[in-house]
């Protein structure tokens, strides 16, 4: 695949922003009356949906057949309403090898898009622990690998570059998960060409907007949101609260929902990826991908409301 200029990214950006417009997002193919938003990766067109799964504890569980079994429809779920979009690392347990067992069972490896992470220092380090990550998720090539929370990034990088041109993964990017690394994070999209950049964005955890958020888009990075709930404390604040009315607005029939299209109300955004580590939850999370979005004045309101 070829990189698209930056022209050509525009043009999709318009293209995309005019069928919003007109009430008519880019859709994955899904069963039933539901159909998930799809956004181009700027670098290659390639359309990405916009919810996906996190497996950061959810996924970290024995590999019981019961365990692998609730997981994997999990991923059915995420996958037949349009998702694919599946993040992990090797910080995260046992949560590969139980993604990599869930997407056997279902026979979803070609449909989904697995990331996962380095988190190591050293070069060699570095290599066995890609090697483990691919093995453990059935997945060579890997459709993304990310340097986790930027340990030892130049290294790390270098190697990335070379599995790239080899054929073994498909794009590199790197992450983080709290605002103090947002200056770091920055500093490295600004020096490096990078396929996909993920951080943490949430109504209560709105930092990225100052900075990150425009710099990705203004470089063609591709945006993965974690701690999307603001680590579940903003879902537990709001729980108890009846659902708002200007939630039917914006088609949103749950609070998860709700908060979760605050974020993909943002262009820069490529994809979400809240944790689920139930049917249901994830069930309620894709619904949030159907394309209407609160503009800036419901925004500040839900900001008003929410948090005051």
């Amino acid at each position: 695949m070829t990189d698209l200029t930056r022209a050509e990214f525009l043009r999709l950006g318009m293209a995309s922003a005019a069928a919003l417009a007109c009430g008519v997002p880019a859709r994955a193919q899904t069963p039933g009356d539901f159909a998930m938003e799809t956004r181009p990766i700027p670098k290659t067109g390639e359309a990405l949906p916009a919810i996906g799964c996190g497996t950061w504890r959810t996924f970290d569980v024995d590999g019981s057949d019961p365990e692998i079994a609730e997981r994997a429809e999990v991923l059915r779920t995420l996958i037949d309403a349009g998702g694919k979009v599946i993040d992990s690392s090797p910080m995260y347990g046992s949560s590969e090898t139980v993604v990599g067992k869930a997407l056997g069972r279902i026979g979803g490896r070609t449909r989904a898009f697995v990331a996962t992470k380095v988190w190591t220092s050293g070069r060699a380090a570095g290599i066995r622990q890609m090697e483990e990550s691919l093995d453990k998720l059935g997945a060579d090539p890997i459709d993304l690998m990310q340097i986790h929370n930027l340990l030892d990034w130049r290294t790390q990088l270098a190697t990335l570059r070379d599995w790239k041109a080899a054929g073994r993964v498909r794009y590199v990017g790197v992450t983080h998960y709290h605002d103090g690394a947002f200056d770091d994070l920055a500093a490295v999209l600004k020096a490096e060409e990078m396929d996909f950049v993920q951080f943490n964005y949430a109504l209560d955890d709105r930092a990225a907007e100052a900075m990150l958020l425009p710099l990705a888009a203004d470089r063609g990075v591709a945006v993965l949101i974690n701690r999307p709930f603001g680590g579940g404390g903003l879902l537990r604040r709001v729980g108890s609260r009846p659902l708002p009315g200007w939630a039917a607005e914006i088609g949103a029939a749950s609070w998860a929902q709700a908060l979760l299209k605050f974020i993909l109300a943002n262009p820069a955004v490529s994809c979400a990826i809240p944790g689920a580590g139930s049917v249901r939850h994830m069930a309620d999370n894709v619904r949030a991908a159907d394309g209407r979005y609160p503009d800036a004045a419901l925004r500040r309101r839900m900001i008003a409301e929410v948090l005051g």
